[in-house]
């Protein structure tokens, strides 16, 4: 029996393929269809229409421009009925600002398009993979404890102001740690937690970020979404970190110690990823008072993991600043710090910080490098355990 094609075989079956429905939208409808489509994205991820404003996101300031010209075509209200069901369009309009090719233009986004007399044509309708990329940026959540992180970016703008911090091109250092901040789409950004290691497609290693945005919204990028956006955003850059200035000084500031230690604690938890990696899991602080004080009630304490602890070693230090000490480790074991989340007596997830996966060996050298202020001169990699020569 000779062999029957798809078509022949389900005639024979008695199933019937129904012609397809040819469009009956024009090209220019059809662009107006896709063009709300972004917008009721947008509507359903913040629950309100975009809205015009300098501290905006890019792609929120493009659809409160579509919107605008979309309130006055007189086609798109019967066009689009069927899915306005939040009634965008029948809404006030926003307050004037730039039309989009105007907004385009001042953003540095040419426009490609054929068509360039129709001045109520929506244009720059973006291909599914444009829609991909820029949902790696613009898909955000409003943060619902921002209030926490705001601050922060307070502080880094002065830094910035005044030149304690500095931009820098994204690109010569790649990486991504807690703490770190960005300015991505034209919008400050701030890494406020790094995930637990996660392989990606192509096999190599990854991590899911909460990234913070000063707009007071926040993201769950992966971080090789967020590196390849810094690399793509021409104005992509990496914030500084701030001038720690002299460790040990001849001048009193408020924060400084006459004496003190530099402390390290190792945990008797028996968590079963502590208790495997016991001798490299190590929790690193500064005190001006008695060890045996400090860390009294420890197993009641989820900054301790909520167990007993031992220390294993001390170093005294005199004239010292204790923040901007704390500030130097965490920024220099920022990339080995522990991604563990227990609970507190209260059954509260808590993810303690000053602990690392680091060698105490490493950290012997880590205190005497920031005795001899050769710490500059380094930088921790953690996959060898060891400091290398900073690029």
């Amino acid at each position: 029996m000779a062999d029957m094609d798809d078509d022949e075989l389900l005639a024979a079956l008695g199933v019937e393929i129904p012609a397809p429905k040819a469009s009956s939208r024009t090209p220019r409808e059809e662009r107006i269809i896709a063009g709300f489509e972004d917008i009721l994205r947008f509507h359903q991820a913040h629950g309100r229409a975009p809205v015009h404003g300098q501290g905006r996101d890019i792609f929120e300031r493009l659809y409160a421009v579509r919107l605008e010209q979309l309130r006055k075509l007189p086609e798109a209200r019967t066009l689009l009925a069927e899915l306005d069901s939040h009634g965008l369009l029948s809404g006030a309009a926003p307050a004037a600002g730039m039309d989009e090719d105007s907004l385009l233009a001042a953003l540095g986004v040419a426009d490609d398009s054929a068509d360039q007399d129709d001045i109520t044509m929506l244009r720059h309708v973006r291909s599914s993979t444009a829609k991909r990329a820029a949902g790696e940026i613009a898909d955000r959540t409003p943060c619902a404890d921002f209030e926490r992180f705001r601050p922060g970016f307070e502080q880094a703008e002065r830094e910035l102001k005044t030149g304690i911090r500095k931009t820098l091109r994204f690109g010569r250092d790649t990486s991504i740690a807690d703490g770190n901040y960005f300015i991505i789409g034209g919008q400050l950004a701030y890494v406020a937690e790094v995930g637990g290691s996660i392989k990606a497609p192509n096999g190599a290693s990854d991590a899911r970020l909460r990234l913070i945005y000063a707009n007071g919204t926040e993201s769950n990028l992966l971080r090789r979404s967020l590196q390849r956006a810094l690399y793509k955003d021409s104005t992509g850059r990496r914030l500084s970190d701030p001038d720690t200035g002299p460790l040990f000084g001849a001048m009193s500031e408020p924060d400084d110690i006459e004496s003190g230690f530099v402390y390290v604690l190792r945990s008797l938890s028996r968590h079963p990823f502590v208790a495997e990696h016991r001798e490299l899991i190590h929790k690193i602080g500064v005190t001006g008072g008695k060890m045996e004080t400090r860390i009294a009630g420890a197993e009641k304490d989820a900054t301790y993991l909520s167990a007993e602890v031992e220390v294993v070693a001390t170093y005294k230090l005199h004239n010292l600043n204790r923040t901007r000490l704390e500030n130097i480790f965490h920024r220099l074991f920022g990339a080995a710090q522990l991604d563990l989340t227990i609970e507190d007596r209260l059954g509260h997830p808590v993810k303690p910080r000053e602990w690392f996966l680091v060698p105490l060996h490493v950290i012997d050298e880590a205190v005497r490098r920031i005795q001899d202020e050769s710490i500059t001169e380094v930088v921790y990699d953690p996959q060898s355990a060891r400091f290398l020569a900073r690029p």
